[in-house]
C-alpha cells in the first residue's frame, strides 16, 4: 500500500539549517573517513544525515545485510529509504518521534546538545519478513544557532520485541527522557545505580553463563546471584533477563 507520508514529513522545521556552503562540505571528507573506519569495527549499520541537503552523506557497505539495498541506492534514496523499508504503522511512529525529539532537542542548551542520543526500536521489511532494529542517533555537527546540520546514526538488532522504546540520554547525566507513545509527550526519569556485582552478573548473562556459571564467576553462591537478579528487575522494572538486558542495552549500563 502506497504511503501517504513523505520525505519532508521527517524534516522539522523546529531544526530548519540554512547557509551551509561548498566549503563546508569539503570538511566533511574526515568525518566520512571516520564513518568508515567505525564501519570497518562494528557490526553495526552506520550512515550520516544531511539535514540542510535533506539526505544521506554517508551509508555503510553492511545496511545490505539488514535490508538486502545497496548501499549505495539507499543513500541516493535518502529519506525514501524509510518510506520503502519501514510499515506504515511504524512510519507514523517516527514521524511523531522525530518531531517531539526535536522539541525537546530546542530546550537543551546549545552547549550540551551534543552530548545527546536518541534511541527507539522500528520495523524494517526484507521481503516479506519484518525485523526490528535499534536506531541511535548522535549530532555531529551544528549550526551557530544549535540546530544539527550532520547527524551520525547507528543501526543494530533491537533486543525487545516491541518498537518504541524512545530515549534521550546524555552520558552520565543521571537522569533521562523517555517518551511515551500512549500519553504523546516526554518524561524525565531518573537513572538507576547498579551494583558492580549487579552489573557482573548482566555482563556474564549477556555471554549466556547458566545461573551456576555466574555464581562461580563472581565467587557468591547461587542463592546470592539470584538475589542479584531480583534486585536488578525491581530497579529495571522488568520481569525477566531478556528484559533486563533490553534496557541494560538501551541504557549503557554494561
Amino acid at each position: 500500500m502506497e504511503s501517504n507520508i513523505k520525505t519532508g514529513d521527517f524534516f522539522s522545521l523546529q531544526n530548519s539549517v540554512e547557509s551551509i556552503n561548498e566549503s563546508d562540505y569539503e570538511k566533511t571528507g574526515l568525518i566520512i573517513e571516520a564513518a568508515r573506519a567505525f564501519e570497518r569495527s562494528t557490526y553495526q549499520c552506520v550512515y550520516i544525515i544531511d539535514y540542510f541537503k535533506r539526505g544521506f552523506l554517508y551509508v555503510s557497505g553492511n545496511i545490505a545485510k539488514l535490508c538486502g539495498g545497496e548501499a549505495e541506492k539507499i543513500k541516493d534514496f535518502g529519506y525514501r529509504f524509510y518510506i520503502d523499508y519501514v510499515p506504515q504503522e511504524d512510519l507514523k511512529m517516527l514521524i511523531e518521534i522525530n518531531n517531539k525529539g526535536f522539541k525537546l532537542f530546542n530546550t537543551i542548551p546549545i552547549g550540551e546538545r551534543k552530548d545527546y542520543t536518541i534511541s527507539y526500536d522500528f520495523h524494517i521489511m526484507r521481503g516479506k519478513c519484518k525485523r526490528l532494529v535499534n536506531h541511535k542517533l548522535t549530532p555531529l555537527i551544528l549550526t551557530k544557532d544549535g540546530r544539527i546540520w550532520l547527524a551520525i546514526c547507528t543501526i543494530s538488532l533491537a533486543a525487545g520485541n516491541e518498537p518504541g522504546n524512545v530515549i534521550m540520554k546524555k552520558p552520565g547525566a543521571g537522569t533521562f527522557y523517555q517518551y511515551s507513545l500512549y500519553d504523546h509527550k516526554w518524561e524525565e526519569r531518573k537513572e538507576i545505580i547498579l551494583t558492580d556485582n549487579e552489573r557482573e552478573v548482566l555482563s556474564l548473562s549477556t555471554q549466556g553463563y547458566t545461573m551456576n556459571d555466574i555464581a562461580d564467576n563472581i565467587c557468591k553462591s547461587v542463592d546470592t546471584v539470584k538475589a542479584y537478579k531480583r534486585s536488578i528487575f525491581q530497579k529495571m522494572d522488568v520481569k525477566n533477563i531478556a528484559e533486563a538486558l533490553t534496557y541494560a542495552q538501551n541504557h549503557q549500563l554494561i
